[in-house]
């Protein structure tokens, strides 16, 4: 005989629940911490830029502030030594913007960075693409040597130029006279506006190639083999498989590279000053150098501090233009 048993309610104790415990486990609700945690961590790229932006705003912000200042008074070295502050309003404004000098500066930067830059992307682009080009053994060896002229200071590459290009014990007037051009023996390199400014674009164009050419050998590993095998097989040349291939991928890095090179150029004071202060009788002075010559050099601190800011705005108004251009062509592209 079969005896039917019925199932009976376990009831709390056997459920789970545990003499003044805490209720079953089960799938938990995210409270206020989890939501904490997850602003924090949205928050965190922006937390990690603020002792960035502190320091940059102490080093830099704060300098520009009280250059800004001082634009607007009138200082020089009797202001200083009693202590003074003399404010003339927007005079130094007025004064430098209404002076053939400044604008007749402004134009000889504008063209000496058109020069340099050209120069520097041409000669750093060829000798990027020559990189890619060289064996192991060679590209170390030329790596090793864009990479020793590129952390040597300004302040010696410079020295380094100014005894080559010295006018009685110079290695390029010897050189120069040795091949048979006896009036260069003893020429006087900084003695006018264009020889100096040879001198000076030799400089800096030394100086600025590695990074261009270190750079674009570097994008130039990014490009795939295969595209070049595409290209070979259609029957495209060295230039061809350049323009369709090479150029395409290397051109965002161009036109970063070459927006960098303006503002790098165009803000360059050490070898301008350094070659021969801006001389012969100021006709190599850019902006940066002229700010100074006004400012500390004849000791009026207010004009030399409304002209280095005018210099800011100048600058500001060549890389917006080319910022404008670089970001219509992106466009176009997209």
């Amino acid at each position: 005989m079969a005896v039917a048993t019925e199932r009976q309610d376990p009831g709390p104790a056997a459920a789970g629940v545990r003499r003044g415990g805490a209720p079953p486990p089960g799938p938990r609700r995210r409270g206020s911490g989890a939501h904490g945690r997850a602003r924090l961590i949205g928050a965190a790229p922006y937390l990690l830029l603020v002792p960035a932006l502190a320091v940059t705003a102490v080093l830099l912000g704060w300098p520009l502030i009280k250059n800004g200042l001082l634009s607007f008074q009138n200082l020089n070295m009797r202001q200083l030594i009693q202590h003074l502050t003399e404010w003339n309003g927007v005079d130094n404004y007025r004064e430098t913007l209404t002076s053939e000098d400044f604008w007749r500066v402004t134009l000889r930067s504008v063209i000496f960075t058109a020069a340099n830059v050209v120069l520097i992307m041409v000669l750093g682009t060829l000798v990027g693409l020559l990189l890619a080009r060289l064996g192991s053994k060679m590209r170390l060896l030329l790596s090793v040597g864009l990479v020793l002229s590129w952390a040597m200071p300004p302040i010696a590459a410079t020295t380094v130029f100014q005894w080559l290009f010295a006018t009685r014990f110079g290695v390029v007037n010897w050189v120069l006279d040795a091949l048979g051009w006896h009036s260069m023996a003893h020429y006087n390199w900084t003695g006018g506006q264009f020889s100096t400014f040879f001198v000076i674009t030799l400089l800096i164009v030394w100086q600025s190639i590695p990074f261009v050419a270190i750079n674009l050998y570097a994008a130039t590993t990014t490009i795939p083999g295969e595209l070049y095998e595409a290209a070979a097989l259609d029957g495209a040349g060295t230039w061809k498989s350049f323009a369709s291939v090479t150029f395409p991928f290397l051109k965002p890095f161009l036109l970063a590279t070459t927006f960098l090179e303006v503002i790098w150029v165009f803000k360059a004071f050490t070898q301008v000053f350094a070659i021969n202060e801006g001389g012969p009788e100021r006709l190599t002075e850019t902006l940066p150098v002229y700010a100074f010559v006004e400012g500390v050099g004849n000791q009026h601190y207010g004009m030399g501090a409304a002209i280095s800011l005018l210099t800011i705005v100048v600058l500001l108004a060549l890389t917006s233009y080319y910022l404008r251009i670089v970001l219509r062509q992106e466009e176009d592209e997209l």
